[in-house]
This record gives C-alpha cells, sequence and structure tokens, in this order.
C-alpha cells in the first residue's frame, strides 16, 4: 500500500481498523431534516415511524472538541481515519445496501472498518484514497452496509472543474432551491464542520472554490427522496452515487431520473446548464412494498 506522505508507518496498518458507535434514532434530527426538506408535512417523525434509510446520517456523529478541530474544520487527522496529509478531503460516493427499516426511536450500533487505503496520482495530482465500510444495526437487526469513498487531493491554486458531463433526457425533472442557510442547516444537522459548506471567504480563498459548495451527502439525500416520490411504495434495496463536478449554492440545481430496463432508477443532479453534479443508481426489491410510519 505504500508509506504516508511523512514517511510513517505503512497504510496496511491502518486497513481493517474498526470503530463502534452506538445511539438511540431520536426523531429531533429526523424532524429538523424533514423541516429543512420542506418534507414535514408528508415524512412522519414520530417515534416508531420508519426512518429513511439515509437519514441513517444524521445520527453516530463524532463531535470533536475545538481543541482537535482543524483549519478546514474537520477533526485533525490521526483519529480512526489515517493521517494523511493531502489537505482538502472530499466524500466522493458510496455504495449502500438496504436489508430492513430502521424506526425512529430505535437503539442503534455502527461498526465502521477502514477497507483499503491507496494512494495514486490524477489529473489534479496526488491523491489518496480511503475506502470505509460502514455495518449498521437497529433494534438487533442489520439495517444497511455501506462502502464509503473519501478521497484526498492537494490544495489547487486555482479552481479547475472537471469536464462537464451532460445529463442525459429524463422522465422526471425537477428544481430544488439551493442557498446558503439550507447548506448551513444540513453541516449542522451533521455535524460537519467543513468550511467550504458556510464559509464563503474560506471556500473561495483557501480552498479556491467559485462558491459555497452543496454537501455530497446533501445531494444523496435529495436524490433517494425524489427517487421515493417518483415510485411511491416501492422499498429500495441499493443505491449507489457518485460526485461527478462540484455544485455551488449559486447554481439553479435540478433533481433527475429515467427508469432502467431492470427496473431500477437513473437519478443525476445538474446544475442550470445541465451539467452532471452527482450521478446514482437505485435498485428495488421486486416483491416489497413500504407503507408509510412501517417497516
Amino acid at each position: 500500500m505504500g508509506e504516508t506522505p511523512s514517511g510513517g508507518a505503512p497504510w496496511r496498518d491502518w486497513v481493517g481498523r474498526q470503530e463502534i458507535a452506538v445511539d438511540r434514532l431520536h426523531a429531533g434530527p429526523a424532524r429538523a431534516l424533514a423541516a429543512t426538506l420542506n418534507r414535514h408535512d408528508d415524512i412522519a417523525v414520530d417515534d416508531g415511524a420508519r426512518l429513511p434509510p439515509l437519514w441513517l446520517w444524521l445520527y453516530f456523529l463524532a463531535p470533536a472538541p475545538m481543541a482537535q478541530v482543524g483549519p478546514d474544520g474537520h477533526p485533525k487527522r490521526g483519529g480512526f481515519l489515517p493521517p494523511v496529509e493531502l489537505p482538502r478531503r472530499m466524500w466522493a460516493g458510496s455504495r449502500c445496501r438496504f436489508h430492513a427499516d430502521a424506526h425512529i426511536g430505535d437503539a442503534a450500533e455502527r461498526v465502521s472498518t477502514i477497507r483499503s487505503v491507496e494512494e495514486k496520482t490524477g489529473r489534479a495530482g496526488a491523491m489518496a484514497f480511503v475506502t470505509v465500510r460502514h455495518e449498521t444495526r437497529a433494534a438487533g437487526k442489520l439495517v444497511m452496509e455501506e462502502e464509503q469513498d473519501i478521497v484526498y487531493v492537494a490544495m489547487p491554486e486555482r479552481y479547475a472543474p472537471p469536464p462537464a458531463t451532460p445529463a442525459p433526457a429524463c422522465a422526471f425533472n425537477e428544481a430544488v432551491a439551493i442557498d446558503p442557510v439550507l447548506l448551513f442547516r444540513f453541516s449542522a444537522l451533521t455535524f460537519n464542520g467543513h468550511r467550504i459548506h458556510y464559509d464563503r471567504p474560506y471556500a473561495t480563498d483557501v480552498e479556491k472554490y467559485p462558491g459555497l459548495v452543496v454537501h455530497g451527502p446533501l445531494q444523496a439525500i435529495l436524490l433517494f427522496d425524489a427517487a421515493e416520490r417518483w415510485a411511491p411504495g416501492r422499498r429500495a434495496h441499493s443505491f449507489m452515487f457518485r460526485g461527478m463536478r462540484p455544485l455551488f449554492d449559486f447554481d439553479a440545481v435540478s433533481l433527475r431520473g429515467r427508469a432502467r430496463e431492470d427496473g431500477g432508477l437513473d437519478l443525476f443532479t445538474a446544475n442550470g446548464e445541465g451539467a452532471i453534479g452527482m450521478q446514482a443508481s437505485l435498485t428495488f426489491d421486486d416483491d416489497a412494498t413500504v407503507v408509510a410510519g412501517s417497516g
């Protein structure tokens, strides 16, 4: 696997490292996200109600003390994640599989394991990829497995976006309002201190973005939420997403989707010019349905 940039222990020493977190799926975070997404009137958030699968990201948060926070707002390197010294860190994508519903009020546990650490050289120069596997149980049953890809890159001298990929023709297309208040609220709900989402001078002057960056997990939640409305009653089996190009608070963002021949959905976020921000794929269990508020 190679060595850390500082010449420390080999990366293989980090592979297999585990972290266990426990939490209770209280109604408060779910109620706050429902209000933030303007879904407060049609998503049940009382004890016993079904928790939308990706809303598990509201829980198992690690509130690092301020003395342990780095200049970018993230916790300093070298805790559970390896101490990669490349300064810019991004959640590049995930592969999720759903086994059962979690419910508001459930006692829950998440076991996280570092699956791999790899160094590569790409268009942006030196890069490091860390893949973390999460297994989440609620009320004693496995509800979700996720492999999450985290990428580290050098800080650029100027903003150079990836080439634009036009979104394909889609059967579903709806606008979603993005603004700094939404980004701030989502950062607060997920205890994400990364300053690119709410601190405009930092985002533009230090990380060289042209505006505040729309969170990857926020885009994923918006796409999954839209897909559940486009295909009501169907139970999700798996969901994969990958960031293609940053979206910003000034973009005219849309959520787009189209059905596949296998019965699943291809999903995209796009900016006002139709360039893909995130692409995703959702598959369904053919013989299962979801009833709101039940398992």
